[in-house]
């Protein structure tokens, strides 16, 4: 499939629109220069194109499958990890320490957003194993550093998360997998996990599992949880290979797509596992992972959405239906005006998802380097918000992607399905997109709206700067954010969690939209008369005004949606 990093707009938002240079001044991060960043990225992108594209359709004609308890992965896969791994793609912001290139998560979110759109299926190797030597970097003892870190960063073994039961579901408190203790230092892991992405393969020599799990005794409930480090097959001391271990695969899940990452049930048959964190401290070593991995999938997704846009350009620019009255048109379906609403709104919500999760990435950067209190606030508050809004915008525009292609979108051949396929199932996982928004009014509130109030502030500080430039834009972002302002100040107000999380996931939109429209108002004050400043144009008027139904829907509470009893549901 056609497909081109988008390496210009990278670099257009690092300069103009997320304020990578403070980034770039702090002293934990300073040999990230520009020139670095456009090495860095420029490289990435020539992977994707060269490399990672040419996949995308074998890994979804050619599904990874189960051959005699052997996972065999789709062709031309391993020829694409050797390059993600000896271009040291999977260790781009790990420690230097143990191989790493301690490169910032605004530079790494990037370019795991153009692998993405290269190849989904694939991209999930390296995420995986990203957030794994995250985990261990904070949570793992000395000794498991000094032997896992190395071969994870260097891609010779990759990593997992497994966290979700058949029972349990996103639940996770209520997992069965038992953890014993082996009096040696190992504990024995018994239990069975399901939708496990890359839980094996062909591809590297070993597999490393991170996989929650209960002690004898331990409290119900998260509490009483702990994570462990589970290998494929056990090291000995050197970091070379031993035996195999208590663990196989037991099938491989048949999905509606990605069908070239091999997502595994795996079972655990008293496997030897190490203790990662604490005793009893699984969900907070595990989460460590997991938001390193929300922002990864918004991320994926916004991948999607971008390799999407380009395949259905490409067929636009190419396709003769139809007469209409465009000066100067190319006498394709790139001259009706619904396509051209179509192609317009899938760029301009790609470049709102881009420009947000970059900005949450960047605050990470910023907690990670200061340590400051409100740069963790704000990496935290904005995480939901770039996962939910990240994957939506995958799975709008591939939607849209497929109806720009018209008949030949139902068509499997033109691959113009495949996108929504493949980008579907990242609104569900790591946290389902209503998780995230549950999680966005309540956990993220806890601070009475201050980090909402905050990106509020900044906002209007911004519009109202822009005023004398672009008063048409700056006008309705400005009035956009005090009407989000009321309702997340009356949303903090409400003491029913039922309240709140009736109205959750629309609000959560409405801030991704506001949010959008500050960004997008950023980079036409960048490139004033330009092309950015007409996508912002588009955007602030067409899609912005969204909010104000959103935000009626944020507050219409939780009694209308119990008002069918669950007869009438089904009457």
């Amino acid at each position: 499939m056609p497909y081109h990093a988008p390496v210009d707009d990278f670099s257009f938002l690092f300069d103009h629109v997320v304020d990578f240079a403070q980034v770039q001044a702090t002293e934990r991060f300073s040999e990230a220069t520009s020139d670095v960043t456009q090495a860095i990225l420029t490289e990435a992108g020539k992977l994707c194109d060269e490399v990672l594209a040419p996949l995308q359709r074998p890994g979804d004609l050619h599904p990874a499958r189960l051959e005699n308890g052997v996972v065999r992965t789709s062709p031309g896969y391993a020829d694409g990890w050797k390059a993600i791994a000896e271009g040291g793609w999977v260790g781009i912001a790990a420690d230097p320490e143990f191989g790493g290139m301690g490169l910032p998560m605004t530079l790494t979110s990037a370019v795991n957003e153009m692998m993405s759109g290269a190849c989904l299926s694939l991209q999930l190797a390296p995420l995986m194993s990203q957030g794994q030597i995250e985990a261990l970097e904070h949570h793992a003892s000395d000794e498991i550093k000094a032997l896992y870190l190395p071969k994870l960063i260097a891609g010779e073994w990759t990593g997992t998360m497994n966290l979700t039961e058949p029972q349990a579901g996103s639940d996770v408190g209520a997992l069965s997998t038992k953890a014993e203790d082996q009096g040696d230092g190992t504990y024995a892991i018994t239990g069975q996990k399901i939708y496990i992405s890359w839980g094996d393969h062909d591809v590297a020599e070993n597999v490393c599992h991170l996989v929650l799990a209960r002690l004898p005794g331990a409290p119900a409930g998260t509490r009483g949880i702990s994570l462990f480090l589970v290998p494929k097959f056990i090291p000995n001391e050197d970091g070379s290979l031993g035996k195999a271990n208590g663990v196989k695969v037991v099938s491989l899940e048949h999905k509606i797509g990605l069908h070239g990452s091999p997502t595994a049930v795996m079972q655990y048959d008293g496997a030897t596992g190490w203790l990662v964190g604490p005793e009893q401290g699984g969900m907070a070593a595990m989460f460590t992972m997991m938001n390193n991995a929300r922002l990864g999938v918004g991320g994926q997704g916004i991948g999607v959405a971008e390799g999407a846009y380009q395949h259905a350009l490409a067929y636009a620019q190419e396709r003769k239906q139809g007469k209409t009255a465009v000066d100067g048109g190319t006498g394709t379906i790139l001259d009706h005006a619904d396509v051209r609403r179509m192609l317009m709104t899938m760029k301009a919500d790609i470049f709102a998802a881009r420009a947000i999760a970059l900005s949450c990435a960047m605050a990470i950067d910023m907690a990670h380097a200061t340590g400051a209190a409100e740069w963790e606030a704000r990496a935290a508050f904005l995480t939901p918000i770039a996962k939910a809004f990240g994957t939506e915008t995958g799975m709008d525009v591939a939607e849209t992607g497929v109806q720009v292609h018209g008949g030949m979108g139902f068509i499997e051949e033109t691959g113009a399905a495949q996108f929504s396929r493949d980008v579907r199932v990242t609104a569900i996982y790591e946290g389902t997109n209503g998780i995230q928004a549950m999680d966005l009014v309540a956990r993220k509130m806890m601070d009475g709206g201050e980090a909402a109030a905050r990106l509020l502030d900044e906002i209007e500080a911004c519009a109202e700067e822009a005023r004398s430039l672009l008063p048409d834009l700056a006008e309705p972002v400005w009035q956009a954010s005090e009407s989000l302002r009321e309702v997340t100040e009356w949303l903090v107000a409400q003491q029913d969690m039922t309240t709140r999380f009736a109205g959750a996931v629309p609000y959560l939109r409405a801030f991704a939209r506001v949010l959008g429209g500050y960004l997008h108002l950023k980079a036409a004050l960048a490139d004033q008369g330009g092309a950015r400043e007409a996508l912002a144009r588009f955007y602030i008027r067409r899609l912005l005004p969204e909010h104000v139904g959103l935000l009626a829907h944020a507050q219409a509470g939780a009694e209308g949606l119990y008002s069918l009893s669950p007869d009438e549901l089904a009457a």
